[in-house]
């Protein structure tokens, strides 16, 4: 079964390419531009990843990351955070996410790192 995830970037060109590039990989990727509640996203989806921008409109990803590793139904599901801005991230800390992808970002690296990630949560489940 293919695993499933959940990407949340505001830019809808980064998030066509995130889409196809995962899709073409044999993943079933959820793309939204925005969410108003990430767990009511998770829920709804089901993902076995979340992908988050780090700056999105009216949010911050890091918060939205926070929110998913610290409650208790979200927090074994593995986060990249995905920013332009790396040294905005250093100075912040990660939030608890599991990766970070920094902007422009090498589709190798990406592929990798989803695997990467997936693989690790299936070792712990």
């Amino acid at each position: 079964m293919a695993k499933k995830i959940l990407l949340v970037e505001d830019n809808q060109d980064i998030l066509n390419i995130l889409k196809e590039l995962l899709e073409l990989e044999g993943y079933e990727v959820t793309g939204l531009n925005y969410t108003d509640s990430i767990t009511k996203s998770i829920a709804q989806f089901a993902p076995d990843l979340v992908m988050l921008d780090f700056l999105l409109e009216r949010i911050n990803g890091g918060e939205l990351c926070h929110e998913i590793k610290t409650t208790k139904e979200t927090s074994a599901i593995p986060v990249i955070m995905l920013s332009a801005y790396p040294r905005v991230l250093d100075s912040l800390g990660n939030y608890g996410s599991d990766a970070f992808i920094a902007k422009p970002f090498d589709i190798a690296e990406v592929l990798k790192t989803v695997k990467e990630c997936i693989e690790a949560s299936m070792a712990h489940a």
